[in-house]
């Protein structure tokens, strides 16, 4: 690759962190207006990287060159690591003293929208340093959907632009041009968040905790402002209010872009979203069934719950109204085969996500067909669409490249010295950016303070792999990448 691709991928990631600079004032008003000392630490860190930022951005700048594929892998990968650094700096600097493992930790749980955390104490903890980890979760759900709709379909490595439509049973564009459509997804992301944070608050949020909670849901990120997540409210109608949102955040946001600026109902008949709520649906009826005659609890309550619940593993939000793993171990075992599955394409969720599965399944199924009849045409289809041979390709690419890479990194943390169940848990939780995992260490109930500086910047490496669809990371670290 030649000097002008890197000079503008830098002036790029530039620009963008002094926006992000800019985005640190928000927790300095904040700890003003309540009067916190830690605002000094978040201007302070707007200054240096608002002046770091805007020297290299001028240092750098120059006519942009042609968007090639290399240009766009490259520019994806390094906006997420200056995302992630960038946001880290406050963190480092505040009075919660955390180590620099941990604050880079934290903020590529809060970019990547994963929402672990090595954080304790959280009822406690400066209001700026909480707004900002719910900052860091929004802002990075308005990339990661950006991504989905306009650069994963001209990278061809996830996403919905394998087929080259809206919905199944729609070819035709939504809007005729793409800032239309920008605008149309920066309306409905803030709509959708400002009903949220409203609904939170009548239900009897603060509402701090409201904007927060608001923002962390819409982002599918999981980040509370307590330690017991939405456990802490004790309130039903909430649970039901955060299902919702969860579950509605989980959906293709091109879908909710036609549906809403454009009222048509038939964007919905998109197959992933039909088996997204079938498993969301399934999987908590199962629980709650599980749950009442397990431990006698009240068939309103485990419903309640069982919801809420896996609506939030399956979101990949990762928001906790009980401990989940001691409801017996039907339970656990079906939350962590949850945790891999995700959302649908095009949303802020993560995971494998339903589409990819309809296809594996597909192909399974066109494979065992084309045993019995050697000779005969098998097609691989997505609802009505049929799916060419580049797509399957890639889907078992990911998959296959997505299982080899929880297994390496299972089988690193446990040599680092966790026992198997926090290996493999913490490590798929990563992947998925879902946030909470399975056990007592890193369960709901659980965090990651404990863990040391190289399985803190492992995970920190698996969330960035998940939430960059994986190929994208694992393609600029081979040396074709890299050849002129």
């Amino acid at each position: 690759m030649n000097a002008t691709i890197y000079r503008s991928a830098i002036n790029i990631a530039a620009t963008c962190g002094l926006y992000l600079s800019i985005a640190m004032l928000i927790p300095v008003a904040v700890d003003l207006y309540y009067g916190h000392p830690d605002w000094k630490h978040f201007l302070i860190s707007a200054a240096v990287v608002g002046g770091f930022s805007l020297i290299t951005a001028a240092a750098t700048q120059a006519g942009p060159p042609p968007f090639t594929k290399k240009m766009g892998f490259l520019l994806v990968n390094l906006l997420w690591v200056v995302f992630s650094l960038v946001g880290a700096i406050p963190l480092w600097l505040s009075t919660i003293d955390l180590d620099f493992s941990q604050a880079v930790f934290e903020s590529v749980s809060a970019i990547t929208t994963t929402g672990s955390t090595v954080i304790v104490g959280l009822d406690n903890a400066p209001p700026g340093l909480l707004m900002w980890r719910s900052l860091l979760h929004w802002l990075g759900g308005i990339g990661i959907v950006a991504l989905g709709l306009f650069v994963m379909p001209y990278l061809r490595v996830g996403g919905m632009s394998f087929f080259k439509m809206e919905s199944s049973e729609t070819n035709e564009k939504p809007f005729a041009r793409i800032a239309t459509y920008t605008r149309a997804f920066i309306v409905v992301y803030i709509g959708i968040t400002l009903v949220t944070a409203i609904t939170y608050d009548v239900l009897g949020m603060s509402r701090f905790d409201a904007i927060n909670h608001a923002m962390s849901t819409v982002a599918t990120g999981g980040f509370s402002t307590h330690d017991a997540s939405f456990g802490y409210f004790n309130s039903t109608p909430l649970l039901w209010a955060g299902t919702f949102f969860m579950t509605l955040c989980s959906l293709p946001f091109s879908i909710l872009i036609v549906l809403v600026v454009r009222g048509r109902l038939d964007a919905l008949r998109d197959p992933q979203i039909f088996v997204f709520l079938a498993y969301l649906t399934a999987f908590s009826i199962a629980i709650a069934i599980y749950h009442r005659i397990a431990n006698g609890v009240e068939f309103h309550e485990a419903i309640t719950h069982s919801f809420f619940t896996m609506a939030s593993i399956l979101s990949t939000t990762g928001m906790a109204s009980q401990d989940y793993t001691l409801w017996g171990p039907f339970v656990a075992a079906l939350c962590l085969f949850a945790t891999f599955m995700g959302g649908c394409s095009g949303s802020t969720a993560g995971g494998i996500k339903a589409y990819r599965f309809i296809i594996i399944f597909s192909s399974i199924k066109a494979g065992l067909h084309k045993l019995i009849y050697p000779n005969g045409i098998q097609t691989v289809r997505y609802g009505k669409a049929t799916v060419d041979q580049d797509v399957q390709r890639t889907v078992f690419l990911f998959f296959c490249t997505y299982l080899l890479l929880w297994v390496l990194g299972s089988v690193t943390l446990a040599a680092l010295g966790h026992d198997v169940l926090t290996s493999i848990s913490a490590v798929v939780t990563a992947l998925s950016n879902t946030g909470p995992g399975i056990g007592p260490v890193v369960g709901p109930a659980g965090n990651f303070s404990t863990f040391d500086d190289a399985s803190l910047y492992l995970l920190s490496l698996m969330m960035l792999l998940g939430r960059l669809e994986v190929l994208t990371v694992l393609v600029i670290l081979t040396p074709l990448f890299w050849k002129s």
